[in-house]
């Protein structure tokens, strides 16, 4: 089995030194893959009677693709990963070329994870349309592959037009696989039909099992083989006992799930330190 790791950026990972020290624990732990997550803009919930949104304006959120930029140069064989890049509230021929730039300094190590987002008030402040977001990342998918494996490219869609243009240097993949952030029944269908790889979440097997069915008959609808499409579930680090995990591990297996991120936020953990050693603990609990 794969495993990955979300990098806990809302905690106690405030400095580069932090950072750097972290990912390379990772790595150094034999972690197969890291992701980061987005939010560009946090409301200031002060005139916001009622708003609920897990974070804030005084929330650390790192900026994800400049992020692992830096953790490229900090790593050898990590591969590099977003759950998720928000793309339907960034420019997509932008994100192309930032995606292929990473890829090649990370000598092919690129996976675009990317998802619909929620929060309108970022949509908002980067003049991007936030009800239409579902149908436009579908053709926002279309130019990245476009522009990721072509020398040139003309391409003209309802929201994007390209004529004649590309850049350089191409990404190592050609193109990076993408994956897919959601969970309600128009996003499943989406990702069944478009993506590399699905990022369900934080869930218990009990509860993706159903899902997973559905999910492998749409991709069947589609014409595709649902084996082909990577399920990359997420389990949360911050409660249980390393015999939970390990059973929870055995439980993803049986799912015949073969890559499973593991996340540290929200756990017990005020350094570090206390986050790697809790990520030790894990690798020894499924060895």
């Amino acid at each position: 089995m794969d495993f990955g790791v979300s990098f806990p950026q809302h905690e106690a990972m405030s400095d580069h030194g932090a950072v750097r020290e972290f990912v390379q624990a990772v790595e150094g732990l034999g972690f197969d893959y890291l992701t980061c997550s987005d939010h560009v803009l946090g409301a200031d919930p002060t005139n916001r009677p009622g708003w609920d949104a897990p974070y804030t304006h005084r929330t650390i959120a790192r900026e994800p693709l400049v992020l692992l930029s830096y953790v490229a140069a900090c790593t050898q064989r990590l591969k590099l990963g977003m759950s998720i890049l928000i793309l339907p509230q960034r420019q997509s021929a932008l994100v192309a070329k930032q995606a292929a730039e990473i890829d090649v300094l990370s000598g092919g190590r690129l996976r675009l994870g990317i998802g619909l987002g929620w929060n309108e008030v970022e949509f908002e402040a980067l003049n991007q349309e936030f009800r239409n977001r579902g149908r436009r990342v579908e053709e926002q998918i279309a130019v990245l592959r476009a522009l990721w494996t072509q020398e040139t490219v003309t391409f003209q869609g309802q929201w994007h037009r390209i004529t004649e243009a590309g850049f350089n240097p191409l990404p190592v993949q050609r193109p990076i696989p993408i994956w897919m952030g959601g969970d309600a029944e128009p996003a499943m269908k989406r990702i069944a039909r478009l993506a590399d790889g699905w990022l369900p979440g934080t869930r218990s097997p009990k509860a993706l099992a159903p899902m997973l069915d559905r999910f492998h008959a749409y991709a069947l609808e589609s014409g595709r083989d649902p084996s082909s499409i990577v399920v990359a579930p997420r389990m949360g680090l911050g409660t249980g006992t390393p015999r939970d995990w390990a059973d929870t591990w055995t439980a993803w297996q049986a799912l015949g799930i073969t890559t499973l991120g593991v996340s540290t936020n929200n756990a017990p953990c005020s350094s570090v330190d206390e986050h790697i050693a809790l990520l030790r603990s894990f690798r020894e609990a499924v060895s």
